[in-house]
């Protein structure tokens, strides 16, 4: 894979020692004129091939995948001139702003014939695929419950008045599309797309600081909190009639999670020597393009869509509208 990287944020810094393991043909880096001299001491410590600022001129060499790693409101966009020039794209979650903006990238990436998917950790991580192969132990699911609660230090700016991309409708950021996102692809990662979604939201100043959504199922409840103006223990339970599983960490973060039966039987489940969090999903993407594996894409493509639309119908009805809503 020849990758090009698009910004030079705190996730792009951080999983650079992470793609120097896939140990990939060649990556480039994109980035403002504004952090061009980041880029440039990330390329000579890493070794990287170069840096842009010209995204048409990234375009148009040898690279042959984007990594979208930009503020939530750009996704779209460069997304689909990347795939408009060819390229395969890989794009941070969430995907795109709204549900009508990923089936519009479905459009190009069919017509294109290029991979597109998510970043989404979450279904990659050995923990995870481990609590999708033991769920059926706990019985029929009655209740699930995800909190994803996370004081942010951007809440005290937002509070000053300092409205920063995580907070900003207009970057289509919120507690939704930044922390529960995790809750919400976990669940329909383990149960398919709900009947119905409820969302009840703390608003501030046109934007979601905190919420909780309640997704319907077929005999049960799944329960999905994320806040980024209080803090609490991160919490998943889910629960059948003949037991339960406990995740004690952000689903992005699971190694590790507990296994009880009704009879107070618990075992725990560890997964050891785990590499970076990230490193699973793009060892997957690669598998999957190398190999052209389009059901595997177009598999994982359905979870993001039913995600966004899942997001999309939850701001509805919190009235919450992003720039891209309008479009």
């Amino acid at each position: 894979m020849k990758l090009g990287i698009l910004g030079t944020g705190k996730i792009v810094q951080e999983t650079l020692p992470m793609f120097m393991e896939l140990e990939l043909e060649k990556i480039y880096l994109f980035s403002t004129k504004r952090s061009e001299e980041r880029a440039k001491e990330l390329v000579e410590r890493y070794g990287l091939w170069g840096s842009f600022t010209d995204y048409e001129a990234l375009l148009k060499t040898d690279v042959d995948t984007i990594y979208v790693a930009l503020p939530n409101h750009l996704h779209f966009e460069y997304a689909k001139r990347a795939m408009e020039a060819g390229k395969n794209v890989i794009i941070e979650k969430p995907v795109t702003s709204n549900a009508e903006e990923f089936r519009k990238l479905l459009k190009v990436s069919e017509i294109q014939d290029v991979f597109m998917m998510e970043a989404m950790n979450v279904h990659h991580l050995p923990a995870f695929l481990s609590v999708k192969e033991n769920i059926s132990r706990v019985g029929t699911m009655k209740i699930a419950s995800l909190n994803y609660s996370q004081y942010s230090s951007r809440y005290d700016a937002f509070k000053a008045g300092e409205i920063l991309p995580a907070f900003d409708p207009a970057k289509s950021g919120g507690a939704l599309m930044d922390l529960n996102v995790y809750n919400i692809h976990t669940v329909i990662g383990l149960f398919g797309k709900p009947k119905k979604v409820h969302y009840q939201a703390n608003v501030e100043k046109g934007i979601d600081t905190s919420g909780i959504l309640t997704m319907e199922y077929e005999g049960f409840q799944a329960v999905c909190i994320g806040a980024k103006d209080c803090g609490a223990p991160v919490t998943i339970t889910l629960q059948g009639n003949e037991g339960y599983i406990r995740i004690s960490s952000p689903v992005n973060e699971l190694r590790e999670y507990e296994l009880s039966d009704n009879d107070g039987n618990k075992k725990r489940v560890t997964m050891e020597k785990e590499r970076h969090r990230m490193y699973y999903e793009f060892q997957e993407f690669l598998s999957i393009i190398e190999q052209g594996k389009k059901e595997k894409m177009k598999e994982l493509q359905r979870i993001s869509l039913a995600a966004a639309e899942v997001m999309e119908e939850a701001r509805r009805q919190a009235g919450i509208r992003f720039p891209a809503d309008e479009s």
